[in-house]
């Protein structure tokens, strides 16, 4: 019951979250932004204290460190039915270090005609954009309790010609109290150096004097603004909310500060059933258009390995909704 209490009051007291000051701005690489996976998605959000597997190489390092073996984890789904969004973790545990990461996160869209001012109706060619991410991760456990990760990767950004590329670091914790399986988890996200687009597209010619009819076109570039990171900082909490012979309930709850936006607030729950089925449920507090999310999953050993599928769905007001899959692989 106490523990029930201090769950009560860890969201009353991130409510008020939300009066403080917010630094509204205009943040790159959006896709940063973009959940990844069936599982943290269906609840909300509330993620980076419940994060124990190859996923939470998108969420929080730290959890990377409950990894026992070999853990791999696959995600798809289509972005507001115009991007393409895939993403793969593989974790692997090296006895007496830690535990080793590698991740991909790949965007892509449709090609799209080029328009000009002189020809609106399409000039024949055609453009496209994609966005990754590549990194790799560290995590261990420095106690029983405690666990620690930083995630390195590499930012590419392309739009046709252009490219914008840079590195970015992640860190995380996780500490467990012990009581009800509480979690008080920490993360950092996207911390790095602005980036900015170049390529050959924005190169132009150009007179130094246009007063002189015969004067020659010198060469020339234009110049894009920088833009930073979409930085984040989250606390989170994870708890056991109920729990029997077959059945267990879990809940989580993170507050999140981002840079180029209000403080928000996820909630999910997880409900466990023989730890074969799951059916899980999540509101988000503070967001424009996404507000809740639903799932479910479900397990299964197969030759030494286990089998996990899992299944998401994000309600938008006005945005097209958003289903995900995603498939884990333990051996």
């Amino acid at each position: 019951m106490k523990m029930k209490k201090l769950f009560l009051l860890i969201i009353i007291f991130a409510g008020t979250a939300l009066a403080q000051y917010s630094n509204l701005g205009s943040a790159g690489a959006q896709f940063l932004q973009i959940p990844i996976g069936a599982k943290p998605v269906a609840m909300g959000g509330a993620f980076i204290g419940l994060a124990d597997d190859a996923s939470a190489f998108f969420w929080n390092p730290a959890g990377l460190a409950h990894v026992n073996n070999w853990d791999a984890h696959f995600s798809y789904h289509k972005w507001f039915d115009l991007f393409d969004i895939s993403a793969v973790s593989v974790a692997y545990n090296l006895e007496d270090i830690g535990v080793f990461t590698v991740g991909l996160v790949s965007v892509t869209s449709e090609k799209m005609e080029i328009t000009t001012e002189s020809q609106p109706n399409g000039t024949g060619g055609y453009f496209d954009a994609s966005d990754n991410l590549f990194g790799v991760s560290f995590s261990r456990k420095l106690t029983d309790m405690f666990s620690v990760g930083i995630t390195a990767k590499y930012v590419y950004q392309r739009i046709w010609n252009e490219v914008a590329d840079g590195f970015a670091f992640d860190v995380g914790t996780q500490y467990n109290l012990g009581m009800n399986n509480l979690i008080i988890a920490m993360s950092f996200s996207n911390f790095g150096p602005d980036m900015k687009f170049e390529g050959p597209d924005l190169n132009i010619t150009y007179s130094k004097d246009q007063t002189l009819p015969l004067s020659r076109l010198a060469p020339g570039s234009l110049q894009t603004d920088e833009f930073p990171l979409p930085l984040h900082f989250q606390v989170g909490i994870a708890m056991d909310l109920y729990t029997a012979d077959f059945m267990k309930v879990r809940g989580g709850l993170d507050v999140t500060h981002p840079n180029d936006n209000v403080e928000r607030i996820n909630i999910g729950t997880e409900i466990s059933v023989f730890d074969r089925i799951y059916l899980r449920g999540g509101y988000r507090i503070n967001y424009d258009d996404d507000k809740f999310g639903f799932g479910a999953g479900t397990n299964f050993p197969l030759s030494g390995t286990l089998l996990s599928f899992d299944y998401s769905y994000s309600v938008y007001d006005l945005l097209p909704n958003v289903q995900r899959i995603s498939v884990g692989v333990k051996f």
